[in-house]
């Protein structure tokens, strides 16, 4: 059973220090703790307990970013379906992280957020088959996101892809895609608990961070909202690049120790 980290009192400040951080991207752009928090706390401590620090921060930001969107009811009459296909992959993907926690799962995201990136210099940011299979693409995407959840702490990419693949604003994207994070985050949370393997001290030490991370996510979301969609757009290409390359140097890092 994991229980309380060994950090000390520097390093439990830059980690403080992180989870601000990330709170405030994912209040401005809707998305982004897991991918800024999880590989920046796992440079001073190591993977799993990354995961594990940044798993109920993370969900309060979520759920303030549902709260604050304004829009709650027309995204679930639209994409209710949506996190149940997520459910199920971030199930299967924490189960996979478990038993298989060194297999390079951050790498493998990496990949997929750099082919999204392409999308637009290809032409291809809206896809018409994509908007006519709406639902079946969706669930596959969706499935995946879940995967992407369980195993590297970041649903982000695959959402992105589709909800942008079907010409969705950010205005509607951005509680769309927190409705997902919230589903696949409890989820997450859930296996984590029944499994047993983590403390329950653990969790209760987490709770400050997840002050935090609110209290910056709430000033985040004041920026996003004195945005253009445009720009909104440019910020969330921006952020996903940097976040692939912090994903390529946490994989090469692990890999040289």
């Amino acid at each position: 059973m994991l229980g309380l980290p060994e950090l000390s009192y520097v390093l439990m400040l830059y980690v403080a220090v992180v989870i601000l951080i990330s709170g405030w991207v994912q209040g401005a752009l809707g998305m982004g703790f897991p991918t800024i928090a999880t590989p920046l706390i796992a440079a001073v401590s190591d993977m799993h307990t990354a995961v594990l620090l940044a798993l109920i921060p993370c969900l309060a930001t979520v759920i303030t970013n549902i709260i604050r969107s304004g829009t709650p009811h027309v995204v679930f009459e639209r994409f209710w379906w949506l996190p149940l296909y997520m459910l199920g992959g971030s199930w299967l993907g924490t189960r996979l992280f478990i038993h298989y926690p060194q297999f390079p799962f951050a790498l493998l995201l990496a990949a997929i957020i750099l082919f999204y990136l392409n999308l637009e210099r290809l032409g291809r940011m809206q896809w018409p088959w994509m908007q006519r299979h709406q639902a079946l693409v969706g669930a596959g995407l969706g499935f995946l996101a879940g995967v992407s959840e369980g195993t590297a702490n970041i649903s982000a990419p695959p959402l992105i892809i589709y909800l942008l693949g079907i010409g969705l604003t950010p205005m509607l994207m951005v509680p769309t895609m927190n409705l997902c994070f919230a589903t696949g985050k409890a989820t997450q949370l859930f296996t984590f608990v029944a499994s047993g393997s983590v403390a329950p001290q653990f969790w209760l030490m987490t709770l400050p961070l997840a002050v935090l991370a609110v209290g910056a996510s709430l000033h985040g979301i004041t920026v996003r909202q004195r945005i253009t969609d445009a720009s909104y757009r440019r910020w969330l290409q921006r952020a996903l690049f940097v976040m692939a390359l912090i994903l390529l140097v946490q994989y090469a890092y692990q890999w040289r120790g």
